[in-house]
C-alpha cells in the first residue's frame, strides 16, 4: 500500500446489480460460450474477487474507474481493449492498475485473446516485452495479487 494517498476522497458509487444469464453453456455443456462485453466486465468486476485500487478499500467498479461502456470486444478477432479512468488525472497508480486489469483477463480469458488496457495516461500497458519484465519483479506481482485477491467484505 502507498503511505500518502493521491486521493483520500474518492467518490464511491454503488455496483451495478448483475443481471443473469443464460448461455448456451448453461443448455448445452458442449456449446462454445460466448465471450461478451459484459462477461468481460463481470471478470474484471466480479462480486467474489473485485480488483481493488491499490490506495482504498474500494472496487474500480465502485470508484468507476472500470465501467461497462469502457470496454471494447472483437470476438471474432480475440481482442479486448479496456480503457480506464484513474480517480486522478495524474494518478501514480495508472501503471498499476493496467497491470492488474490486464493479469486479470490474462488468467481469465482462453489465451487466444489479446488484451489490451488502456490509459491516456500510461502508454507502456501495451508493450509486452516492458509487461513480461513487470511481472518479474516480485514486489510488483505481490501488489498485483494484492489488487486481484479475495475481498472479503
Amino acid at each position: 500500500m502507498v503511505s500518502e494517498l493521491i486521493n483520500a476522497n474518492p467518490t464511491v458509487y454503488e455496483k451495478k446489480e448483475r443481471r443473469v444469464r443464460i448461455t448456451p453453456a448453461d443448455v448445452d455443456e458442449y456449446a462454445v460460450e460466448l465471450i461478451d462485453q459484459l462477461e468481460i466486465f463481470d471478470i474484471l468486476s466480479d462480486y467474489c474477487i473485485d480488483i481493488k485500487d491499490p490506495e482504498h478499500p474500494y472496487s474500480l467498479e465502485e470508484l468507476k474507474v472500470i465501467t461497462e461502456d469502457a470496454i471494447e470486444l472483437d470476438a471474432k478477432r480475440n481482442y479486448v481493449r479496456v480503457t480506464f479512468t484513474p480517480t486522478v488525472e495524474h494518478c501514480s497508480m495508472a501503471t498499476v492498475i493496467g497491470l492488474c486489469l490486464r493479469v486479470k483477463l490474462m488468467r481469465s480469458l482462453p489465451s487466444r485473446f489479446k488484451v489490451s488496457p488502456l490509459s491516456c495516461v500510461n502508454k507502456q500497458l501495451n508493450d509486452k516485452e516492458r509487461v513480461a519484465a513487470a511481472l518479474e519483479n516480485p514486489n510488483l506481482v505481490d501488489m498485483v495479487d494484492e489488487c486481484l485477491g479475495p475481498s472479503y467484505e
